[in-house]
């Protein structure tokens, strides 16, 4: 009965922490290599180079991963982990606040 509840709970929390709040993500960030791209990150949406995309957002400790909800990304996920409250890194490349 006590692993029942413990997955329950992991469950629970697992849930809470998924959603379209973008949690450290939020706002815009840049990347100058390998190419430069601006991406902002909002409720439920990303947009990068004029163009907006649905997306959801999952929180795990310093990672969070975004995934695409819509177009020829749908179903993909990619994962940045906060470095501090200004520097993002992820297989694109390493990303600073925009202020």
């Amino acid at each position: 009965m006590s692993r029942g509840l413990l997955l329950g709970a992991l469950a629970l929390f697992l849930a809470a922490c998924s959603g379209e709040d973008p949690g450290p993500l939020d706002g815009t960030w840049a990347v100058t290599t390998p190419f430069p791209v601006t991406v902002t990150f909002r409720h439920g949406e990303t947009e990068a180079m004029g163009v907006k995309k649905k997306v959801s957002y999952k929180v795990a400790g310093d990672e969070v991963l975004v995934t695409y909800e819509e177009g020829a990304t749908k179903g993909a996920t990619f994962r940045y982990t906060v470095v501090d409250a200004d520097t993002l890194r992820s297989d694109s490349g390493t990303f600073h606040r925009v202020r």
